[in-house]
């Protein structure tokens, strides 16, 4: 549905794309991740046909973005971070404003409208004048309106920017169904960790123009650490003779104390009963055992450096 291979932009001397080479499955939610300025609209602008890369290619939907740019954007839908409604216009009205554009008839495109808007639950608005809408209510209706010609791949840039936290709620809802209900390839392009985690299956993470990994969290975890970290909780720091203990265990690898108990890796989950077998039998009460799997939060940091307080 979508690759990109090597696919650069350079404005004046410096690349703000160097080198991304991506790919995205039909009905697949992939998300371009990373900071602001890191060239995530870029990538977008390259794939839709917008501009012109200064080295590699892409293909969406079979088609180059750079010599059928036109036919390609009949078949995708761009949300932009501006969303860009037009006030003086009725919520209806901005949704079909691009119909004759897109070749959709009038009488269909507000029958598209119409269903958009009960989905979006603002079908009761629909006459209501675009001047006036909250940031939420806006992005429902752009994205709406990017939904009018049913396309085939959704860009989305920043969906949530802006946003209170129950109007992002409502909108990740609303993009969580789009690849299932639409059949649409959706590209999310967020700094957001959380959005990525929930909605997407793999994750580029982009820094600075460069990609820096492409794949499934899981997957970009394991490339980076071996074992699974188990915290467990005892009510107090665990002493030297219990760590030495624990990490006599086969399969246990490295244990540390902490306030309320250790922290251990283990090869993988099968070695996590022998783990609280050796503090039970060292009768040592244990309150609680949790396996923490390296989220997406710590393959990004890890990856680039930051810290939370950065992104």
């Amino acid at each position: 549905m979508i690759t990109a291979e090597d696919l650069g932009r350079r404005f004046g001397e410096t690349w703000a794309l160097d080198g991304l080479s991506i790919e995205a499955e039909p009905g697949e939610v992939i998300a371009l991740l990373g900071p602001n300025g890191a060239g995530k609209t870029t990538t977008v602008r390259l794939l839709d046909g917008v501009l012109t890369p200064d080295r590699g290619r892409a293909r969406v939907l079979g088609l180059d973005p750079v010599t059928q740019g036109t036919d390609l954007r009949r078949r995708t839908g761009v949300l932009t971070e501006a969303g860009g409604l037009d006030d003086r216009l009725t919520i209806t009205d901005n949704i079909v404003t691009h119909a004759r554009i897109r070749g959709i008839p009038i009488a269909d495109a507000k029958e598209r409208a119409a269903e958009l808007l009960r989905r979006f639950g603002m079908q009761d608005q629909a006459d209501r004048l675009a001047q006036g809408l909250s940031t939420g209510e806006r992005k429902r209706v752009a994205l709406a309106r990017a939904l009018l010609h049913r396309p085939e791949v959704l860009f989305l840039d920043e969906p949530t920017s802006g946003l209170d936290p129950a109007a992002t709620r409502d909108v990740l809802d609303l993009i969580g169904t789009l690849a299932a209900d639409e059949g649409a390839t959706v590209v999310l392009c967020t700094h957001f960790l959380i959005e990525a985690a929930r909605l997407c299956r793999r994750v580029a993470i982009i820094e600075r123009g460069k990609l820096l990994a492409f794949g499934a969290p899981t997957e970009l975890a394991a490339r980076m650490w071996r074992g699974l970290r188990v915290e467990v909780e005892l009510g107090l720091a665990a002493d030297a003779n219990l760590l030495e203990n624990v990490t006599s265990v086969p399969g246990v690898s490295d244990a540390q104390p902490t306030e309320r108990g250790l922290s251990a890796v283990v090869e993988d989950r099968g070695a996590i009963p022998a783990l609280v077998a050796s503090i039970v039998t060292a009768e040592t009460a244990v309150y609680a055992v949790v396996p923490r799997p390296p989220t997406l939060e710590d393959v990004y940091f890890a990856l680039t450096g930051r810290t939370g307080a950065e992104l």
